[in-house]
C-alpha cells in the first residue's frame, strides 16, 4: 500500500469490539484520516441507546447516510479514510458501499461474547450500555462471505489486532 492510493475502510463490529481504538491505530498505520462514526449519530439515537433502547432500522438510516457521506467526501478529495461503524446488517454495509462511490473495505472485529461483555463493563464514558450487546449480537449478520471484508479476532493485544487488520487489508488489496 505504498504510493498515492486512496482507500476507504470501515472498521465494524458490535459495541465493545474495539472499533475506535483499532480504527484510530489503523488510520495512523495507513497515514490517513480517521472518523469516529458514533460521533455522527443524531442526538435522538444517542439518547435512545443511553436509555438501553435498541435502535431500529429507521433510526439507523440517517446515521448511515452521514457515515456514507464521510466516505464519499474523502473519496471525492482522493484521500484515504478509516471510519468506524457497527454496520451490523448486510443492507447497512451495502448502503455504505453505494454511498462511498467506490471500493469499500471492511475490517470486521469479532470475538467471544464474554470478551465483549468484559470490555463493555470496563469502559467508562460511553453512551452504549452493556445491556444492548445482546441485541447487537442478535442483529449482526456475519459479513465473512462478502467481498472486501477481512475478519480479525479481538482476543489479542491492540497492537496484534491492528497488525492483523493491516496485514489482511494489504493482502486483500494486493489480490
Amino acid at each position: 500500500m505504498n504510493g498515492k492510493v486512496s482507500l476507504a475502510v470501515v472498521v465494524m463490529g458490535v459495541s465493545g469490539s474495539g472499533k475506535t481504538s483499532v480504527g484510530q491505530r489503523l488510520a495512523e498505520r495507513l497515514n490517513c484520516a480517521f472518523v469516529e462514526g458514533d460521533r455522527l449519530h443524531p442526538a435522538a439515537n444517542v439518547a435512545k441507546m443511553a436509555q438501553g433502547i435498541p435502535l431500529t432500522d429507521e433510526d439507523r438510516w440517517p446515521w448511515l447516510d452521514l457515515v456514507g457521506g464521510e466516505l464519499a467526501a474523502a473519496r471525492e478529495r482522493d484521500e484515504s479514510v478509516v471510519v468506524t461503524c457497527s454496520a451490523l446488517k448486510k443492507v447497512y454495509r451495502d448502503r455504505l458501499r453505494q454511498a462511498s462511490g467506490g471500493l469499500l473495505y471492511f475490517v470486521f472485529l469479532t470475538g467471544d461474547p464474554k470478551v465483549l461483555e468484559a470490555r463493555m463493563g470496563a469502559r467508562t464514558g460511553h453512551f452504549m450500555p452493556a445491556s444492548l450487546l445482546q441485541s447487537q449480537l442478535a442483529t449482526l449478520e456475519n459479513p465473512q462471505s462478502e467481498a472486501g471484508v477481512v475478519m480479525v479476532d479481538i482476543d489479542a493485544s491492540l497492537d496484534a489486532i491492528v497488525g492483523k487488520a493491516f496485514d489482511k487489508l494489504v493482502k486483500l488489496y494486493e489480490s
